[in-house]
């Protein structure tokens, strides 16, 4: 097994084989990194159809065709684009929602009713206003293009007008918007395909099954699954189900689970036996190995959500958001149904469903389901989700033409700006309130999900600072391990910054990397056992190449332990089983790398600098405050 360091801070590791960030850290850094260069794409698409349109419309309406035989797929470049890249777009979309349901936010069940109702009511009540202002024309038939949250132009507006804010915010809406894109998918596979051919349509659907069948038969590789993938999306193009949707039934299908030790270790000895015999088998065989140790679902999105984010939506607005724009043509869309319609619906409909669902569900469950986040935030998040782009653009090309489709998009734009500078008041109103309650209205009451598995026993556990703190941070070490050892001094920094932090060390040695971290671990009881369990710990980190039993019995010495007691201890292993407990409880809160941290039970992902882990303590504190007011 190889050490990797995270990318997330030069002096922040993990010893594993997977990277120490965790999947929703990435994709939430990739949809805001990504928004930039969306805009980018948005302004040059509007430049190029200004400065010509005919150019602009005869670019994107040249035909390209793929045949093999008699058959084939033939659409002009802007198809290609909405119904062939944007495939890919769904995939993404369908495997963050499998992982926040596998692993994130929606895999505690008793939460899954407040997201699911507040993205329901967010896709509804804008529809709802659509249709009213719309009612009687048959511009209504595009009521899907006022639903859906753009979640890269959303999560990057609040990135940029809500500077400071807590990672829950953007979690929450995250979550949401995630509920609304299944939302957004499902009416384009339902209510804007037309002719629907029911043959072609009942191939799709039994090759999606097949991809469900090798699924649960175990099946890892990749080529099959996009080969029958590839299949799918021609049948269901040629049903006229919008194939977009194949990608989303993929992701949905693709499950997502933390990296087990037992798998890391499998792949630790295969890359051991290629360093002993690097020959091309044993090379494929270790690289299989790695592969298999991390899930499907973050592999893909790994490969798949960079190139969406950074290449196929830019791409999508190029093509799409291109619109002539003069004083007529905007005195006459500000005066239409179709632009006030998707106006009003994404800035008024958006934060009155997602809000208003949001209260009355913890009214109607009386508080037994709450906001993860406070109603500050919720408020500025449901603001944000009036940002409609992507899904909003493409159910508008389906359901508009001609001037009809230029109204649509100048509604989108003009939605997202407004909604941009909403979101933008909400928080800026917030930071104007005092600490504590800024505190509580951005961060709310409700519990936060406890990652760890066995709760901290003052009478078992080591700790570090007052029995009674607030926040309590347990880290899952091993001696040997590097990151460990620089992550030390970041612990003790932060015990001397914070008077109310207690700190727990527990055991968790990877013997296929680190063989002398087991017997470390050992003789750190075997401290214990004579009252020196932090001196022997301290020492251990400061000397990690020199952990052999001579080496430790001279560190006991140093201490004016009992030397030879403390021998025996180590020769009959007496401290093995309290070792092992800590690596089974480790297993049981899916640990399976070193420095592990949590913060008052809730899992630390990333970086575990000084700055990191302040934020990350001092959200914890607001939230322990919160909870004992």
């Amino acid at each position: 097994m190889a050490l990797s360091r995270s990318p997330a801070s030069a002096e922040a590791g993990t010893t594993t084989a997977a990277d120490g960030d965790t999947p929703r850290r990435k994709f939430l850094r990739t949809e805001t990194g990504s928004s930039a260069l969306l805009l980018a794409a948005t302004v040059a698409a509007l430049i190029w159809a200004n400065v010509s349109t005919a150019n602009y419309d005869s670019v994107w309406a040249t035909q390209a065709a793929v045949t093999i035989g008699h058959t084939g797929v033939a659409q002009d470049l802007r198809g290609w684009v909405n119904s062939g890249l944007m495939t890919f777009f769904f995939l993404v979309v369908g495997l963050e929602a499998r992982r926040e349901f596998d692993m994130g936010e929606l895999r505690r069940r008793s939460q899954l009713a407040l997201p699911l109702a507040a993205g329901v009511a967010g896709a509804v009540l804008p529809v709802a206003i659509f249709l009213a202002i719309n009612a009687g024309h048959p511009s209504s038939h595009g009521w899907g293009a006022a639903m859906s949250t753009d979640t890269a132009f959303a999560l990057g507006v609040l990135a940029l007008v809500g500077r400071g804010l807590p990672l829950r915010v953007r979690t929450y809406l995250l979550t949401v918007s995630v509920v609304d894109d299944l939302v957004g998918i499902l009416v384009i596979a339902f209510f804007y395909s037309d002719h629907i051919r029911v043959a072609a349509l009942l191939v799709g659907v039994a090759l999606l099954g097949v991809v469900l069948v090798l699924r649960q038969r175990g099946v890892r590789y990749g080529p099959p699954y996009f080969v029958i993938g590839l299949a799918a999306w021609v049948a269901f193009f040629k049903s006229g189900v919008d194939p977009v949707s194949v990608g989303l039934a993929i992701g949905l299908l693709t499950i997502a689970y933390p990296a087990a030790r037992d798998d890391l270790q499998q792949a630790s000895e295969l890359f051991r036996s290629f360093r002993e015999q690097p020959t091309a088998e044993l090379a494929q065989s270790a690289r299989l190995g790695v592969s298999a140790a991390i899930s499907p679902n973050e592999r893909l999105q790994s490969w798949y959500h960079p190139w969406t984010s950074y290449l196929i939506v830019p791409l999508f607005a190029l093509a799409n958001v291109g619109i002539p724009i003069d004083a007529r043509f905007l005195a006459h869309a500000y005066t239409s149904r179709i632009t006030l319609g998707i106006l009003i619906a994404y800035v008024v409909g958006k934060p009155v469903g997602t809000v208003g669902a949001a209260w009355v569900l913890t009214r109607i469950s009386r508080g037994r389901v709450r906001l993860p986040v406070g109603w500050a935030g919720a408020a500025g998040a449901g603001a944000a989700a009036g940002i409609g782009f992507t899904v909003s653009l493409l159910i508008a090309t389906l359901a508009f033409h001609g001037v009809q489709l230029e109204q649509a998009k100048l509604g989108v734009l003009s939605a997202a700006l407004v909604a941009s500078a909403g979101a933008w008041a909400v928080f800026r109103i917030t930071a104007l309130l005092p600490k504590p309650l800024r505190q509580r209205a951005l961060l709310g009451t409700s519990e936060s999900i406890i990652d760890l598995a066995v709760g901290v026993d003052k009478h078992r556990d080591h700790i570090r600072g007052p029995a009674d703190s607030l926040v309590t941070i347990v880290e899952y070490g091993d001696f040997e391990c590097p990151y460990c050892g620089q992550a030390e001094p970041v612990v003790r920094e932060l015990l001397a910054a914070f008077g109310d932090v207690r700190y727990v060390w527990r055991h968790l040695p990877l013997v296929d990397v680190h063989p002398r971290a087991e017997i470390a671990a050992e003789a750190s009881e075997a401290a214990a056992k004579q009252g020196a369990f932090w001196p022997m710990h301290d020492l251990l980190l400061d000397r990690q190449d020199a952990l052999t039993p001579v080496d430790l019995r001279r560190y006991a010495s140093e201490l004016g332990l009992d030397v030879e007691r403390f021998a025996s201890d180590l020769r009959q292993h007496v401290f093995a089983a309290r070792v092992a407990e800590d690596a089974d409880s480790a297993d049981l809160s899916g640990v399976s790398g070193t420095p592990s941290f949590f913060i008052n039970g809730r899992r630390h992902h990333g970086a575990y600098d000084i700055e990191t882990l302040t934020t990350a303590v001092r959200a914890a504190y607001a939230r322990a405050q919160i909870a004992r007011a």
